[in-house]
């Protein structure tokens, strides 16, 4: 498969253009991958553009791809949500990481109850921002037309509000329904809510229940705040026949 190259901006370009990587991107492609003259590349704007072509010519400053093919993706529908509790060390970025290569649409941080990492207004947007390039390295490596959103963090009483616009499911040990046991319908955005290392507080699970949300149980074993998301997700796909 050829390597994978992103643009920081959308792609206007058409078959017979140039586009030219610059920046981190020119050095990851000429230094890091060590692509060559003549070889095949791809290119994509995470907006669903998707270029191909060959190198016409390589240095660290800069790449020239000569695109020979253009494809417009279209967006996932239904989206798949992933709202991600705070968690402590790097278990949410895990998350982060492994939702955006199976195929997420949208990642929230969500400032639980119970998360022991807290983020102020200032830490917000520096984390929020380290989620986002997170996300741009795992889509660029699963070679993703589409890159996820990653919104801003979202309080309890905000996220209640998201049941009304979507299928909220709150993954929940002790919920006596099975995700695998929904019927996942075509049309509403489905939202897997997340908690963190030590669950989502009792208040919390009856907000949501109580806004529309529905708790489900992935298995009979207790996952850690790293692997629900994207073991929920891989169900999800499953399901709307994504995979």
């Amino acid at each position: 498969m050829p390597l994978h190259f992103l643009l920081d901006q959308p792609a206007a370009q058409q078959p017979g253009d140039a586009v030219v990587l610059t920046g981190t991107e020119a050095h990851h492609a000429a230094t890091v991958r060590r692509v060559r003259v003549g070889e095949e590349v791809t290119i994509g704007d995470g907006r669903g553009v998707w270029l191909a072509g060959e190198c016409e010519s390589v240095a660290p400053r800069e790449v020239v791809v000569r695109i020979a093919m253009r494809t417009e993706v279209a967006r996932p529908h239904p989206r798949i949500v992933l709202v991600q509790a705070l968690a402590k060390g790097d278990r949410d970025e895990l998350a982060v990481q492994a939702a955006t290569e199976l195929g997420v649409d949208e990642i929230v941080p969500w400032q639980a109850a119970r998360s022991v990492s807290r983020w102020d207004a200032a830490k917000a947007e520096k984390g929020r921002a380290r989620w986002a390039a997170i996300v741009r390295e795992a889509g660029k490596q699963a070679h993703r037309a589409w890159l996820p959103d990653v919104s801003s963090l979202l309080s309890s009483a905000a996220l209640a509000g998201r049941a009304a616009a979507s299928r909220l499911l709150v993954l929940e040990p002790n919920a006596p329904t099975a995700l695998t046991s929904l019927v996942l319908g075509a049309n509403d955005d489905i939202v897997l809510v997340v908690g963190p290392e030590g669950g989502i507080a009792p208040d919390e699970l009856e907000a949501l229940a109580a806004a529309g949300g529905e708790p489900v149980r992935l298995g009979d074993t207790v996952l850690r705040t790293s692997t629900a998301g994207p073991a929920a997700l891989a169900v999800v796909n499953a399901a709307l026949r994504r995979w």
